[in-house]
């Protein structure tokens, strides 16, 4: 690999993993602040930046080849947490995860952005059946309607990234 497309490509992963970093960082100091706000900003900084690295690295269709040869030479194994862009989809497309609620749901408790939700629910350890999206700060997981995100596992899979790019990237 040599040609300026794939450095380029390499420095937009680095930038990306970066962002994540500062985002995580940014995540944990709201841990003893209680800022709802700071909180799901750097989540969604989080989630943007790993799904970025993640269309850079497993593209649609039309980019197949570019994602194989990245990987190859990054040495990036294809069970990598950024392949699947399932859980973050779950948040870029919330818009449609409404519609999609309310057509089977007239109505009732839509409980969104909840804090450490295992804890709400009143049963220790069982997220609220209507926690929508909520952010469990002893663990770093995310929670989609009963379905967990390890966000450690992802940032850990950046930081992996990020030193595999390291020698290849002037950022």
């Amino acid at each position: 690999m040599n040609s300026l497309k794939e450095f380029i490509f390499i420095g937009e992963i680095t930038l990306q993993a970066k962002i994540a970093q500062r985002a995580a960082e940014r995540l944990r100091a709201t841990h003893n602040k209680r800022d709802n706000l700071e909180t799901w900003c750097s989540i969604q900084s989080i989630l943007v930046a790993a799904g970025n690295v993640s269309k850079i690295l497993w593209p649609n269709k039309a980019y197949k080849a570019r994602g194989e040869s990245l990987r190859k030479f990054l040495g990036i194994d294809e069970s990598n947490p950024l392949s699947s862009r399932k859980f973050r989809n779950h948040f870029e497309h919330y818009d449609e995860r409404i519609e999609e609620y309310f057509k089977n749901h007239s109505g009732g408790v839509y409980t969104d952005m909840a804090m450490n939700p295992s804890f709400n629910s009143g049963i220790f350890g069982n997220e609220p059946l209507e926690t929508h999206r909520g952010y469990n700060s002893f663990n770093n997981t995310l929670v989609f309607r009963g379905e967990t995100f390890d966000l450690d596992a992802v940032l850990t899979a950046l930081n992996d990234i990020l030193n595999k790019c390291k020698p290849y990237s002037l950022i």
